[in-house]
């Protein structure tokens, strides 16, 4: 359980916009929901929206989605299929990033693009305020910058912080430099970055993350499926009776307590085993943490240079390509 009690802010309505909440560190990535290649419905929006309930039903209490996700659709199903929210539900969204006319993920952090992309989104999930939005950055990606001072983009969703529609503030994509440059704004209370256990390419935003009691999410936990075949991994696996995608899932709890994971699936059987992964983390041995922890050193991974599973995941996506517009 992670406890998220951090800054409470007041907002022109005069009221407290956050309250101290719990998750469960196993939370769900919403991206897998959309049509193929993260664009339009999937073939069975109802389906979706079971696997969706059926998350909350197994404890789930931390969402993952994102306007770009459809573009918009995914964040309809969550609406359709959760609201009204139960009370420790919480959905983060981000925006700052969306999708061209052929499928690319886009850069779109014009301060009138991020507001209008919040209250797209409140209006796609049918919600009055957001939990956590998230304002996804070029830090982690080999991709030209927009033109946009980050202080710009960010300066909106501290607008709507404060006119109360947004409670919490993440970044995604973040750089330190950049987490350093959004926290002398405001406070910062999540960051999405890469990180499983093959791309460590995150691991100084992580120890920033540790350091300034920010929660740490993690996208790619499992680089979709591509970190099964080492013995490091199968060896656990094999002896606790599980799969190791399980193990590198739990490896990511032992490795930070500020870490909230966020796989994706659209198949029940594959969410019940996501969820089981925190049971699979308590019964790691020291040793085994350590000997997945060495797979990789961290002292020589750089941000903008993901591990090949990344890569491979992102060309499994169409329209890979990132690019910037303002």
């Amino acid at each position: 359980m992670y406890h998220w009690n951090r800054q409470c802010y007041a907002s022109s309505r005069g009221t407290d916009t956050t309250r101290e909440r719990s998750m469960n560190r196993i939370g769900y990535g919403a991206m897998q929901l959309a049509g193929p290649n993260v664009w339009g419905l999937p073939a069975d929006p109802e389906a979706a929206r079971r696997v969706l309930r059926l998350a909350v039903e197994l404890g789930v209490t931390f969402f993952d989605t994102a306007n770009a996700y459809g573009p918009r659709t995914v964040n309809r199903l969550i609406g359709e299929a959760l609201r009204p929210f139960p009370d420790d539900v919480i959905i983060g969204n981000k925006v700052g990033a969306g999708r061209g006319e052929d499928g690319s993920w886009i850069i779109t952090d014009h301060p009138d693009v991020v507001r209008q992309q919040v209250y797209d989104a409140l209006a796609d999930l049918g919600t009055e305020v957001s939990e956590l939005t998230y304002l996804r950055l070029g830090g982690d990606i080999p991709a030209p910058p927009s033109g946009v001072p980050l202080e710009d983009s960010l300066g909106v969703l501290v607008e709507l912080r404060e006119r109360g529609l947004v409670r919490r503030i993440g970044l995604s994509g973040a750089s330190p430099e950049m987490l350093a440059r959004a926290q002398a704004m405001t406070p910062i209370a999540a960051v999405q970055n890469r990180f499983n256990l093959l791309d460590r390419s995150g691991v100084q935003v992580l120890a920033d993350c540790e350091a300034q009691d920010v929660l740490f999410v993690p996208y790619f936990p499992l680089a979709s499926g591509r970190l099964t075949t080492y013995e490091e991994l199968t060896a656990p696996a094999r002896r606790l009776g599980v799969t190791p995608a399980q193990v590198a899932l739990a490896w990511l709890l032992r490795r930070s307590p500020a870490v909230v994971v966020i796989p994706g699936t659209s198949n029940p059987e594959h969410l019940r085993a996501n969820v089981a992964a925190a049971e699979v983390a308590e019964s790691l041995t020291a040793a085994e943490v350590t000997r997945l922890t060495d797979l990789v050193d961290e002292s020589e991974v750089a941000l903008d240079q993901p591990h090949q599973t990344t890569i491979d995941a992102h060309v499994a996506m169409a329209g890979s390509h990132v690019s910037a517009t303002s």
